[in-house]
């Protein structure tokens, strides 16, 4: 999986709020600290990712070999 910058990790966060699935706590500290934790909306996202996880461990090697193939990844779906 390709890494992720800060910035695009902190607007994914900012969004997983603004929808209710993170809560957010800042605390008054030096450095800075911001901790995220999933809301209970957030929780009962964890069936379906733990089925994406399963998902993605069963396909990994064709999805490795899509990787390789240079197409960034892009797979055909049905109509």
């Amino acid at each position: 999986m390709p890494a992720i910058s800060q910035k695009v990790l902190i607007q994914q966060l900012r969004e997983m709020e603004a929808h209710g699935i993170v809560s957010r706590t800042v605390f008054p500290q030096v450095p800075p600290r911001v901790d995220y934790e999933a809301t209970p909306l957030g929780q009962s996202l964890r069936p379906v990712l733990l089925d994406l996880c399963k998902w993605g461990r069963r396909h990994a090697a064709e999805l490795d070999e899509l990787d390789s193939l240079g197409d960034g990844g892009k797979l055909s779906l049905p109509d």
